[in-house]
């Protein structure tokens, strides 16, 4: 077997049954970059990429038929006031992770926190993903920078959540139910917080009020900049989680937006409309980058 090129089968035809397993096979902190390949099926597992697991690419074979699934949530966790961080389907520790085409769900139903993809590692890529869910379908947390592109994501409520800087492009943003999408704890220090750029921002017919987001914590930063929002998204685009100081110290801000749900002129007035100056500091390389002198390949390219 080839240590760096491995295969998940539910049917046994690969190298792993399960793809905990072979996460758990492989080599602590390679030279190389280790591939998985996982073949469609329904994989009922929790799984954990280990810290210690770097640059790990797992690879579905189709992402609508490459399903990773679990049902804990808050109340089955029961862990205290803090349950919700133990219920991932998915959890990543590792830095420099890639995962491309598969379905990460929490099956769990509509009955409060429940994480699909937690996340909290640095130079995590997420591309052409699932990530099913309904409160707190996302955990986009830590220090590190983190790319979400071309990727579905659902929910009800906060369901994108946490303190990571993290750029989500092309992707689909679909809420199930009247409430919050995201709900950022940005750090003081941090430039960007979440920012998502060329995204559709989609709803269930039944969805009505629909706010872009509120700070978790004070300082929460996000951006949605040349994006589609449908017609559930309110006017005033923005709420303060009754948290009055923070309408001084976050960053919510928007520039060239279209579609029904998009309406600067009726913003609070504590968000921001960006000129086209300040939009342009928005790109790639400076959300992305690692601004070190020595890394020559950007992380983050050629995904």
């Amino acid at each position: 077997m080839d240590e760096y090129n491995v295969v998940v089968a539910k049917d046994g035809s690969g190298d792993y049954t399960s793809i905990q397993e072979a996460i758990n096979h492989s080599k602590s902190f390679p030279y190389q970059r280790v591939v998985i390949s996982v073949k469609n099926g329904v994989y009922h597992e929790k799984i954990k990429v280990h810290e210690w697991n770097t640059k790990i690419t797992l690879i579905g074979e189709d992402k609508d038929k490459t399903i990773i699934t679990h049902n804990d949530f808050f109340g089955k966790i029961d862990l205290g006031r803090n349950s919700t961080f133990f219920t991932w389907t998915m959890l990543v520790e590792a830095n420099d992770f890639v995962m491309k085409n598969i379905t990460v769900e929490n099956s769990s139903g509509n009955v409060g926190q429940a994480i699909a993809l937690s996340v909290v590692s640095d130079r995590v890529a997420i591309v052409n993903c699932k990530l099913l869910g309904n409160q707190d379908t996302l955990y986009a947390s830590g220090e590190g920078k983190q790319y979400y592109k071309d990727c579905y994501i659902e929910g009800t409520t906060d369901y994108i959540f946490g303190e990571a800087t993290a750029l989500f492009e092309n992707c689909e943003i679909y809420s199930k139910s009247n409430s919050y999408a995201t709900a950022a704890s940005t750090t003081q220090d941090s430039n960007y917080g979440f920012v998502f750029k060329n995204c559709k921002l989609t709803a269930a017919k039944e969805v009505t009020k629909m706010y872009l987001g509120r700070p978790w914590r004070v300082y929460a930063k996000t951006v949605f900049i040349n994006c589609e929002l449908g017609k559930h998204i309110l006017p005033e685009g923005w709420h303060n989680w009754s948290k009055k100081e923070a309408e001084q110290t976050t960053f919510y801000g928007e520039y060239k937006n279209t579609g029904e749900g998009a309406q600067p002129g009726k913003r609070v007035s504590w968000s921001h409309q960006l000129k086209k100056s300040a939009a342009k500091k928005y790109s790639i390389e400076n959300i992305l980058g690692e601004h070190k002198k020595s890394i020559n390949h950007k992380w983050y390219e050629n995904l």
